[in-house]
């Protein structure tokens, strides 16, 4: 493997066609980070209309009470609206909904979201009009993106309050990213010469009911968690190597007869990432190296596993209609359900947050062993102790940070609180999982760019070189952020190697 410094500015994407066929998240991943542009499969504008008119014909010829199309919401779903105020009841829906407050969301997950929608969407389950389809599609592809409060989700029925807000553009409504800036809709839809929607019957439902909030915070966080396991084998291997340790605990017999997949990758990138380092040619003094070293495939392993598992949920949720009632034309049935909630994904995202907070706590522990004045490296990886404190306050930052992670590895999901004069009496809570995984993969990064940074000074402090691949990693590194030879705020030696963890991209 080798490390690649990755400069997309110069990427001209092609349009994407969206068909009706089962997404991947690494399909879903290529259409989002390279910006391409979406374009609705014919097949897809005809299962939209197809819905549609089955609705529009139902509602027309019967006096059937379907929910949320004409009668009310929530615990007025007994209220018959009648025909002339339908496209009104959407719209009032939406703009009722939009309660939203506290931070922004940010604006790559906001965009996310559309994109999740305009899938949603395009199974054809919903009965919009394609009109509201291509809006959002035509919004996604323009860069307009609606700004979003990350408060106000229960994560049942759907991510009402944060999916209207997405909403509000449509009716020419609220705030959007533009060009840089937060603007008023109206304003960009003049510069744009855009329209704002006429509101049909169901179509505030269809948008409002959904699970694209808390899907989008979790496709976005696996990711990111994605990346950064990689980079936490990476630097694992260089702390076992710069702190004298032995690779007998990565061989493949001991992960053969505890045969978790997890485990066997962790242990075999390990001992790809340190073959040949002439570092483990040196005796090795100790006959056991502490947990935080030798259990690495069994702790990065299981975190693994447990991302392995979250992406079959994040993918089978991409490709899922969550919207409610749900229309299905074939068979001339409106159906009233509950794939609005959010259960299974509250339950994966406090699961992600859990699994990956162990790469942190494990890598704290790690540079605590590597500062400790062990196996012949001076104290705090300084060589004049005393007089300079080193790298000593660096793990009492690391320790605050995992500290915080523990707390906000509190589950979500086992929580619920009645709403809606009890109509919504169980709630799934997603959102918030959701939002606060986001604070725990970011505080992943900061402790494991933090290792980075100890396991470099140690290795320096050797004076020897390590495996080719590492020792390659190491001399960019040291573009960036010298040997610390004396005392210096390290606040920008932190700043530095998250930059560095952020913009590499290990490419096998």
């Amino acid at each position: 493997m080798r490390p690649n410094f990755i400069n997309m500015q110069n990427h001209h994407p092609s349009n994407h066609l969206l068909t009706l066929a089962h997404l991947n998240l690494s399909e879903l991943k290529n259409i989002f980070q390279q910006n391409q542009p979406l374009q609705l499969s014919p097949e897809v504008n005809q299962a939209i209309q197809k819905s549609y008119d089955y609705l529009q014909q139902r509602i027309a010829n019967s006096d059937d009470l379907v929910y949320g199309v004409n009668t009310g919401f929530g615990s007025l779903c007994n209220v018959r609206i009648s025909p002339s105020e339908l496209g009104e009841l959407q719209h009032n829906l939406i703009l009722s909904h939009a309660c939203g407050t506290g931070e922004l969301v940010d604006k790559s997950i906001a965009k996310l979201i559309m994109l999740l929608k305009i899938k949603n969407l395009s199974l054809g389950y919903s009965a919009v009009q394609p009109a509201t389809a291509n809006l959002l599609l035509r919004l996604y592809n323009a860069d307009i993106v609606p700004v979003i409060y990350q408060q106000g989700s229960l994560g049942a029925s759907g991510d009402l309050a944060p999916l209207a807000h997405l909403s509000l553009p449509l009716l020419g409504k609220g705030r959007v990213y533009y060009q840089n800036q937060i603007q008023e809709t109206p304003a960009v839809f003049e510069k744009e010469n855009i329209s704002a929607l006429q509101l049909q019957m169901k179509e505030g439902l269809a948008l409002l009911n959904g699970t694209q909030f808390c899907l989008a915070h979790g496709i976005y966080a696996f990711w990111e968690a994605a990346r950064l396991l990689e980079f936490a084998d990476v630097a694992a291997a260089l702390s076992i190597d710069a702190f004298g340790c032995r690779l007998s605990p990565f061989h493949h017999l001991l992960q053969q007869i505890r045969p978790h997949q997890g485990q066997i990758k962790t242990a075999q990138n390990i001992l790809n990432y340190l073959k040949d380092s002439p570092l483990q040619q040196t005796p090795r003094l100790a006959v056991q190296d502490p947990y935080s070293f030798r259990c690495v495939p069994q702790v990065h392993g299981a975190t693994r596993d447990a991302l392995a598992y979250a992406e079959k949920v994040l993918e089978t949720e991409l490709n899922s209609v969550t919207d409610n009632p749900t229309v299905f034309a074939d068979e001339e049935e409106i159906l009233s359900g509950g794939n609005f909630h959010a259960q299974p994904l509250a339950l994966v995202l406090d699961f992600m947050a859990i699994a990956l907070s162990e790469l942190a706590n494990i890598s704290e522990r790690r540079i605590y062993q590597l500062i400790g004045g062990q196996r012949e490296l001076p104290p705090f990886l300084t060589q004049q102790a005393g007089l300079h404190s080193g790298m000593m306050i660096l793990q009492y930052t690391a320790a605050s940070i995992v500290s915080q992670n523990k707390q906000l590895c509190t589950p979500a999901s086992v929580d619920s609180i009645v709403s809606c004069a009890g109509q919504e009496d169980h709630v799934s809570m997603a959102a918030n999982a959701g939002t606060k995984l986001q604070k725990v993969i970011a505080n992943v990064e900061r402790v494991l760019a933090i290792e980075w940074l100890v396991a470099n000074q140690a290795l320096s402090l050797r004076n020897a070189p390590t495996a080719d691949f590492i020792q390659q990693l190491h001399t960019e590194f040291r573009k960036i952020v010298p040997t610390l030879q004396t005392d210096r705020a390290l606040y920008e030696d932190i700043e530095k190697s998250i930059q560095f963890v952020k913009n590499i991209q290990l490419i096998p």
